[in-house]
């Protein structure tokens, strides 16, 4: 059995067509089914859904033998027991520093003034702000992010961007782009040594629909 873990919403969504083009088809949907072990066309590939944090969890504990998450989650997450084998080019967006409109982002920072950046990505806000040898407190928040510069508790985000229309509707204005992200695959290594074949076949199916999906 093959347990590819997934979480539900964009991923999820646009991780079906390239199963599908893998040739695996997931025979329920998660938005009418209150199941949480989802199986497919294969009688030995099932889907397992979990939280998007929790995905690099399952495949590192060997709760999956492989599953998809976001790269800023796996920055985020420990690397041990995991291998990284290929970027699906799903799930884009950035990983950005926004403030509110008024605040002089530039001069802040030339100047060596400490600033408070509130962001869930503590680990990518505190390696990207010591490389720029700014100091920099952070709070750590878990949901609207955008309120922090808003009620003064910081003066900057971290935070994911994907069209910026939630920034421009909260008087915010997208001040530094720190990374490109994207869906990975990862895959449990000890699982990758038992279940080699099966595994190394789905992986070169997903890494040929990944390919056939790029623009020429």
């Amino acid at each position: 059995m093959i347990t590819l873990a997934l979480s539900k919403g964009r991923i999820f969504d646009e991780t079906l067509p390239l199963l599908r083009a893998a040739g695996i088809e997931v025979t329920e949907d998660p938005e009418k089914s209150r199941k949480l072990i989802l199986p497919t066309n294969r009688p030995q590939v099932r889907v397992v859904l979990v939280r998007a944090t929790d995905v690099p969890t399952y495949v590192q504990y060997g709760g999956a033998d492989l599953g998809v998450a976001g790269l800023d989650t796996l920055l985020e997450h420990s690397d041990v027991g995991l291998y990284r084998p290929l970027d699906l080019r799903i799930a884009r967006c950035r990983m950005s520093v926004a403030v509110r409109a008024d605040f002089d982002y530039a001069t802040a920072v030339r100047q060596g003034s400490r600033i408070r950046v509130a962001t869930k990505y503590t680990g990518i806000a505190r390696q990207h702000f010591s490389d720029k040898g700014v100091h920099v407190d952070i709070i750590k928040l878990y949901g609207s992010m955008e309120l922090a510069p808003l009620t003064g508790l910081a003066d900057a985000i971290v935070d994911l961007v994907s069209t910026g229309s939630t920034l421009k509707a909260n008087q915010l204005v997208e001040v530094e782009r720190i990374m490109d992200i994207s869906a990975r695959l990862v895959v449990n290594q000890a699982a990758l040594k038992l279940k080699r074949e099966p595994l190394g076949q789905l992986m070169a199916a997903l890494e040929a629909a990944v390919a056939a999906g790029e623009p020429a």
